[in-house]
């Protein structure tokens, strides 16, 4: 349905007068359309494609160009990117800092790429850090880390938090943490929860001081994700479960009450899903497995319906106005 189909409805029923049907339509056919997102995409993709393509050039051409060419030309892009970003910066601030030249943010992005690929390239190819590879791995996350502070840039807050992760040797991708960490290795699982606490514990700290306040949900969304659940495979696989147990519903609760603030549906998600999984587990980890089977139906049934219930009203406790 068209806006001039609607708006002849509602002419129809006398809902707006056809001067008022007017004003809209002219509106509609005259505002300009943004493509704001279509030009970040379409930017993303190009620093993705040239980075691509630099790879596979290097790749087919490597006997020819020659490793110091190769070295010499990454490491003269890396400086230009990381120059004209410097140059095209507004001073650090605390509060959010919004550049109206919108080219440096992604020159920056491609500079912290083609640094990593440096980096890289010398490892592989000159063992610069010989086997110290959390040397190899904290140089770019430092960089990264300052980057974002120092421009402004979340995509560089993410690419530094990943390093972090790798340095302690985790995966932090959402979909990957428990899929691409050994968490079969206490040590993992005990890195992951400290992590994933310091994560959440930035997060908040950068709201409550107002030291660069829109970087808390990066920080909550990664070390929510990554605490609660090498809680959640501590708690089943692991010793000191009580301990586990009091992590995980400490951090469900957190996210509980934080979604308040924030209105958050995604947090109040968060802290649903993992004290649900942490509470249940518990209690028929608890009563044996002969009762746990008496009463698995029932509590399943009750409190699935229970969490339903509470999700379907989840606008009036986080208190959103319909």
């Amino acid at each position: 349905m068209n806006t001039r189909t609607i708006l002849k409805a509602l002419v129809d029923k006398e809902i707006i007068s056809d001067q008022q049907s007017s004003v809209i339509s002219s509106y509609e056919t005259t505002r300009p359309f943004s493509i704001h997102w279509e030009l970040r995409s379409i930017l993303y993709l190009g620093i993705l494609f040239l980075t691509s393509g630099i790879g596979i050039i290097i790749y087919e051409n490597i006997d020819t160009i020659g490793h110091q060419v190769i070295i010499a030309t990454i490491a003269c892009l890396t400086i230009a990117c990381f120059a004209y970003t410097f140059k095209h910066s507004l001073p650090y601030s605390h509060d959010e800092v919004k550049n109206p030249n919108k080219l440096s943010d992604y020159v920056l992005l491609l500079g912290c790429t083609t640094f990593l690929a440096l980096e890289g390239y010398l490892q592989f190819q000159y063992t610069l850090f010989g086997t110290r590879y959390g040397v190899a791995i904290i140089i770019p996350t430092i960089v990264f880390l300052f980057s974002a502070y120092r421009f402004d840039h979340r995509g560089a807050l993410s690419m530094g938090i990943t390093g972090l992760a790798s340095w302690l040797g985790l995966t932090i991708a959402p979909l990957s943490i428990l899929s691409e960490n050994d968490f079969t290795e206490e040590r993992l699982v005990i890195s992951a929860v400290i992590l994933g606490i310091a994560l959440v514990a930035l997060g908040w700290l950068s709201c409550e001081k107002q030291i660069k306040a829109h970087f808390s949900f990066t920080y909550l969304f990664m070390g929510g994700n990554l605490a609660p659940a090498a809680a959640l495979v501590g708690l089943f696989t692991h010793p000191f479960k009580i301990v586990y147990f009091c992590i995980g519903i400490g951090l469900s609760v957190f996210f509980v009450l934080r979604s308040r603030q924030a209105h958050s549906l995604l947090f109040l998600l968060m802290g649903v899903v993992y004290g649900y999984v942490i509470i249940t587990y518990s209690i028929f980890e608890s009563i044996g497995s002969d009762a746990a089977f008496a009463l698995g139906s029932l509590y399943f049934m009750l409190s699935s319906a229970g969490v339903i219930v509470f999700l379907l009203k989840y606008k009036v406790f986080l208190g959103i106005k319909k």
